[in-house]
């Protein structure tokens, strides 16, 4: 064998079974080792920020990893804001990254770049096999690392010769090493804090689906302090059946609104909340002034744990039952089109346990809102706010959840920065609906340069934020990357689209004109 045959054939005896993939020249013996084990499954990306989005949502779906295949310095920087954005969602990746052979790189050769330095700027850890021999080592080494501390970016630098050389075997991956815990005393102290008036538990990551998720629900139940969320959380489940919480909002003023009446903020699986920006006379943070602030474990933690630690102190039983949302499905709406008739229709036609991933941005807060109270769903955000997650995302979720309908919520311009992720989703056979809110610019940008003092935008600001002539054509997008898709403008035409889009297992586009 040699090395990227033992990295292969390391990958599948560890368990990782899927790779996102868009190789140059130096992938090619890996290629031609994956080519070797049809039990990989590989999924061509036409962009490299497509791989790493895919491969982010995959594992918030799978929570495992999959790895993704890479060219060189420039396609792992072409991957780099999808990485950043799996980075603060806590998602494991694993980045096979090819180089030129080792002897190759004393040449200032076209793509030859600080791959290393790329690497170390977005990856918990970072290697460069030194041989083919020692291939299979690192390979073991990079699952290890990736499925660290609940979800690590892992990049193992696979110089060419490394991989075309004579190797060894397959080497099986460590267990990653027991999270930290906090001690007994801060356990003790953050259960007292939360029987305190004035107390909210603010959670984040796994506690906000499944069983931890009714673990907090309890907590709060047996105290009475508030259970609340951060705004762009990586997966949260909503709708009927899911425990309530209060997940805060974009605007740092809204935010401020929501927890002034907070005296204690005990955080667990979940950082400080904090505003996006920093803006002119605003706080930098929305709790209110003399608000005690316990950081009990940190995302990176054993916050599962923690929970079960906290439940205990306090004496959780099955008496204390979560706060739980209320079904409440709106009749169909019709007539003409509003965010809110399409968040309605949403919530009354989405299946049980769809796969929501949102990137629709101005578009998305009356849609969150009609379809709070709507089938039980989960959500995924984009965790790091840098777009062009939405649609690489959906196919990640769709191929780690294939019996499960992905509904994408997508602004245009986001959906610019990845649209080649519908010709992945077309020849994956990918159970993607697509609905794109085409408000023919980045409105976000509108409401910013408010927040910073400026009251109306001039011709060169307004030439930057439109996406408007000429306007995009969604459906022939759509159709040119092999996905059947139609435009609407009212709510009949987008409740038929729905339908049609919700009963076929291709995937399919609805461009909503708002």
């Amino acid at each position: 064998m040699n090395g990227a045959e033992t990295l292969v054939k390391t990958l599948l005896g560890n368990g990782v079974d899927v790779c996102f993939a868009n190789p140059g020249t130096s992938e090619m013996h890996f290629v031609a080792a994956l080519d070797k084990h049809p039990q990989m499954r590989c999924v061509l990306c036409l962009f490299e920020g497509g791989a790493t989005g895919a491969a982010d949502g995959y594992y918030r779906m799978k929570q495992d990893v999959a790895t993704t295949l890479l060219h060189l310095g420039p396609g792992l920087g072409n991957g780099l804001a999808n990485l950043h954005n799996a980075r603060k969602a806590g998602s494991g990746i694993i980045n096979i990254v090819g180089d030129h052979a080792d002897y190759h790189l004393k040449y200032d050769s076209p793509l030859k770049g600080n791959l290393d330095g790329i690497s170390e700027a977005i990856s918990h850890w970072t290697r460069r096999a030194a041989d083919a021999a020692s291939v299979a080592m690192d390979g073991a080494a990079a699952v290890q690392a990736a499925r660290a501390s609940g979800g690590q970016i892992a990049t193992l630098i696979l110089p060419a010769n490394t991989a075309w050389d004579a190797a060894g075997e397959a080497v099986a991956a460590l267990p990653p090493k027991p999270l930290r815990r906090p001690d007994k005393d801060q356990i003790v102290t953050a259960a007292g804090t939360l029987r305190v008036p004035g107390a909210t538990l603010f959670i984040g990551q796994t506690a906000l689906h499944g069983r931890l998720s009714r673990l907090a629900g309890s907590i709060a139940a047996r105290t009475g302090c508030e259970l609340m969320a951060d705004f762009l959380v990586p997966r949260i489940e909503r709708g009927a059946g899911a425990v309530a919480l209060t997940r805060l909002k974009y605007p740092i003023d809204d935010n401020v609104v929501l927890l002034k009446n907070t005296r204690h903020l005990v955080l667990c699986g979940a950082n400080r909340p904090v505003a996006f920006f920093a803006y002119p006379g605003k706080p930098g943070t929305p709790e209110p002034e003399g608000c005690r602030i316990t950081d009990l474990c940190a995302p990176d933690m054993d916050y599962g744990w923690t929970l079960e630690a906290l439940a205990d102190e306090l004496g959780v039983s099955p008496a204390d039952h979560p706060s739980v949302v209320t079904a409440a499905l709106p009749n169909v709406p019709t007539g003409s089109l509003t965010l809110e008739k399409t968040g309605a229709a949403l919530a009354a036609l989405l299946p049980d346990n769809a796969i929501i991933v949102d990137e629709s941005v101005t578009s998305s807060s009356p849609i969150v809102a009609a379809t709070h109270s709507g089938r039980r769903q989960e959500w995924l955000h984009v965790a790091g706010g840098a777009i062009g997650y939405g649609l690489p995302c959906a196919v990640g979720a769709a191929l780690a959840c294939p019996d499960r309908i992905t509904v994408c919520l997508t602004g245009d311009g986001s959906a610019m920065y990845t649209v080649q992720s519908l010709w992945t989703m077309a020849r994956e056979n990918l159970d993607v609906v697509t609905i794109v809110f085409a408000n023919r610019g980045y409105q976000i940008l509108h409401l910013e340069l408010a927040n910073v003092g400026v009251d109306q935008a001039g011709r060169n600001a307004g030439r930057m934020f439109d996406v408007d002539n000429p306007a995009l054509d969604w459906v022939s997008l759509a159709k040119g990357h092999g996905v059947a898709a139609e435009r609407v403008t009212d709510m009949d035409g987008f409740v038929a689209a729905l339908r049609k889009g919700l009963a076929t297992r291709d995937p399919y586009l609805i461009e909503v004109v708002c």
